[in-house]
């Protein structure tokens, strides 16, 4: 990892807990704004040690990304979860063949950056 990178890491780290302390929930409520804010460290913590050891830049790259956008959508719609995609599940495929395998292919593909490695920990 370059030192610009590790920078931009450890900052991205700094800012997550930050909005961790800052949080409040939509509701207001006391007792869900710090279920939230719990939440929120410990996702942090799970995948930073996770992906620390992650050497190729590509893979770090989208690692970056991912905690960007996470922040983002986050903030926006001040939700600490993951957004779920809203697909069907496997609503036009039928239950064998080229059509399941192609329906899975694109809905792998579809996946939004912000859930990559939402489903590896579920």
């Amino acid at each position: 990892m370059t030192p610009v990178t590790r920078q931009e890491v450890l900052g991205l780290y700094r800012k997550i807990f930050q909005i961790a302390k800052k949080w409040q929930s939509a509701s207001g409520q006391i007792e869900e704004t710090i279920k939230e804010k719990e939440y929120i460290k410990n996702e942090a913590k799970t995948l930073f040690r996770k992906n620390k050891n992650v050497t190729d830049p590509k893979l770090i790259k989208q690692c970056i990304e991912e905690c960007k956008a996470r922040i983002e959508i986050g903030l926006h719609y001040n939700i600490p979860y993951p957004r779920p995609i809203h697909l069907p599940p496997m609503g036009l495929a039928h239950k064998q063949g080229r059509t399941l395998r192609h329906q899975e292919k694109l809905r792998k593909i579809s996946k939004p950056i912000y859930l990559k490695s939402h489903d590896e920990l579920s």
